[in-house]
């Protein structure tokens, strides 16, 4: 049991700061751009109301910031041994 309890303290370790760099990613983000402004590729409007686009891009910050967190982690982890 001690050996899960090490693991999970450092996937917390890699998600909880993610989670806070994500929430504060967003808010500079959408402090300058209007979810409703957004459109795809082509040109189209992305037809989302303005809380799904938040929840989108913030899950969105989030996966690539623990991403490369975790990255570092295990990066770090292997040199060190």
């Amino acid at each position: 049991m001690a050996g899960s309890t090490g693991k999970t303290e450092r996937v917390l370790a890699v998600l909880w700061p993610a989670f806070g760099m994500a929430g504060l990613l967003e808010a500079l983000v959408f402090a300058v751009v209007d979810p409703e402004s957004l459109t795809w590729f082509g040109g189209a409007p992305l037809g989302l109301s303005r809380q799904a686009v938040y929840t989108v891009t913030f899950f969105i910050f989030w996966g690539v910031i623990a991403s490369a967190s975790a990255l570092t982690t295990l990066m770090s982890r292997r040199s060190a041994s």
